[in-house]
């Protein structure tokens, strides 16, 4: 009888952003779905991770990217600098890593973006869309990829004031966080050797407002203060009062806000942290 031998091919990923906070999710889930993965980052870890390989990048310092890309089949393009340089890391990164993606023949370009970016104009957020055209209009196939805020986002805003007496917060501004690990997960979905293009938001479970996801806030915590609304003027507060950074037809997640907050709060406690 002839034997029937099946060989299974390893896809090589790059993932930039690969120790950022999506970064750290996407890791695992890329690598549980087979495959090889490089991690390009800024500043990789110290200790010797068999799990991946490594490589430093730094797109605003244009270093390391034609190495990270070399027999590359996929990228997942989660870097970022929100709180940086933003345009020369999310414009013109993005720019010289499509470059060396098209020198390398990459079959799949995957962008990470956000939900909104398109609506409300934040300067961060227009970068973020100047990015998706540039990927979109690369001869370099991709996928897009939107998603909304994760809920650590939202809980590391939160513990900033957490200490003051009273909490001066935009109550009315709408969002719809969502668990990394589940944006993570279906973002990896797209990781294919086939370009999707601009592929459907990934968005959290509920739409809720400052003012109630700090309220949830306040009850898991065991705190009393008060919630005072601060009016914030101008079209970038107004673009995320009316619901722009949010998917409510896209809600991927299952994961809530006050489920995450109390999963966070045991893992607070079980470490040895204060309520």
């Amino acid at each position: 009888m002839p034997i029937e031998v099946v060989i299974l091919m390893t896809r090589r990923t790059l993932l930039t952003g690969a120790t950022g906070t999506l970064g750290r999710a996407l890791r695992p889930r890329l690598r549980d779905a087979g495959h090889d993965v490089v991690a390009a980052s800024r500043s990789p870890p110290s200790t010797d991770r068999a799990d991946v390989e490594w490589v430093r990048t730094d797109f605003a310092a244009e270093t390391g990217i034609r190495d990270a890309v070399s027999d590359v089949d996929v990228v997942v393009h989660a870097a970022t600098a929100p709180r940086g340089d933003t345009e020369s890391v999310d414009v013109r990164g993005t720019e010289r890593l499509l470059v060396a993606a098209a020198d390398a023949g990459v079959s799949n370009f995957v962008y990470v973006s956000i939900v909104g970016v398109d609506e409300i104009p934040y300067s961060y957020y227009e970068h973020k869309l100047t990015a998706e055209r540039i990927v979109a209009e690369s001869p370099v196939p991709s996928t897009i990829v939107r998603a909304t805020q994760f809920h650590s986002f939202v809980h590391d805003i939160l513990e900033t004031i957490a200490r003051v007496p009273i909490w001066p917060l935009p109550t009315g501004i709408r969002l719809q966080p969502i668990d990394v690990g589940e944006a993570a997960a279906a973002i990896a979905d797209y990781a294919t050797p086939e370009a999707a293009g601009r592929a459907p938001d990934v968005g959290g479970p509920e739409i809720l407002t400052v003012r109630e996801l700090a309220e949830t806030y306040r009850e898991v915590r065991g705190l009393r203060r008060p919630i005072v609304r601060l009016p914030l003027p101008g079209e970038v507060a107004a673009g995320f009062r009316s619901g722009a950074a949010c998917c409510p037809d896209r809600t991927v997640g299952t994961t809530t806000w006050g489920t995450w907050l109390e999963s966070a709060h045991r893992d607070r406690l079980a470490a040895g942290g204060h309520r």
